[in-house]
């Protein structure tokens, strides 16, 4: 299965924060760009296991 999931991706100040839009819970806060998508795809893929 190949779903689609939106993340939203703002930076505050220094800091980066990040969220998925149709999982709550899934959150991230990392210091560069790249840092938070990745935070996210793996906090993304832990929630995933975690409710599969």
């Amino acid at each position: 299965m190949n779903n689609k999931y939106t993340a939203v991706i703002k930076q505050d100040g220094d800091w980066w924060l990040g969220w998925i839009e149709e999982i709550p819970g899934v959150n991230c806060q990392e210091a560069t760009y790249d840092e938070l998508v990745e935070s996210l795809k793996v906090t993304l893929q832990e929630a995933l296991a975690f409710y599969s």
